[in-house]
């Protein structure tokens, strides 16, 4: 569940002060794939920093899974970054000396899951996003752009986060793949009981989720 209320983020500039986000109120529960849509300089990335705990509101309150993240110091939210949120990037992400296996295990050892268990849940992420297993120990640049993204949400999906952030995660695909990692991350929010928010300039992506936010120069918008 991810709750917002009257979200505010501010910059300063020497005497000027430029609102990235202003007053931004939203509800998704879990299980629910959404979107937020808007053009470039809408405030789209600012919003999914403050999401993700990279970057603090200057005001308002943001709960997940009922924990305010906005009231938490630096040491909680690193944890609150590692256990209760995913990441998905448009580029991936990927660490290329790693098998895409050892990409999905990486976050699990961060957390101290022991060695055999971290391997029993990624190899059956993996198979959940549709990645055979014989390559499952191939390094990214052996797998196609869709393949590798399947690995991304694989790894995003490990420590069995309560809200996953994908930042444009169809942006480097074709259109075909982009509407089967789509129907993927749409299928994982039920299956993995998870709230999915996928930031996109993109209307058809954006016709696919189940809630939708419009956001213009930092304000939603009907």
């Amino acid at each position: 569940m991810l709750k917002v209320d009257k979200l505010t983020k501010i910059f300063e500039s020497g005497d000027q002060k430029v609102g990235a986000v202003k007053n931004i109120s939203l509800y998704i529960p879990d299980g629910v794939f959404s979107t937020i849509i808007g053009k470039s300089g809408s405030g789209k990335s600012t919003l999914l920093s403050l999401l993700g705990a990279l970057d603090k509101p200057t005001s308002g309150t943001i709960n997940v899974d009922s924990q305010d993240i906005s009231k938490m110091n630096d040491s909680k939210l690193i944890k609150y970054r590692r256990d209760k949120i995913g990441f998905i990037f448009q580029n991936y992400n990927l660490i290329p000396n790693l098998t895409a296996l050892e990409n999905v295990t990486l976050p699990m050892e961060f957390s101290g899951i022991k060695k055999n268990d971290r391997i029993v849940r990624a190899e059956k992420l993996l198979i959940e996003v549709g990645l055979t297993k014989d390559k499952h120990n191939r390094k990214p640049s052996r797998l196609s752009g869709g393949e590798q993204q399947r690995v991304a949400i694989a790894r995003a999906l490990s420590n069995k986060p309560k809200l996953i952030l994908a930042d444009e995660p169809t942006g480097n695909l074709d259109s075909a793949t982009g509407k089967v990692i789509i129907d993927l991350l749409k299928n994982l929010a039920k299956s993995e009981n998870t709230t999915i928010v996928a930031v996109t300039h993109d209307h058809a992506i954006a016709d696919q989720s189940k809630i939708t936010f419009k956001l213009k120069d930092g304000r939603l918008i009907n």
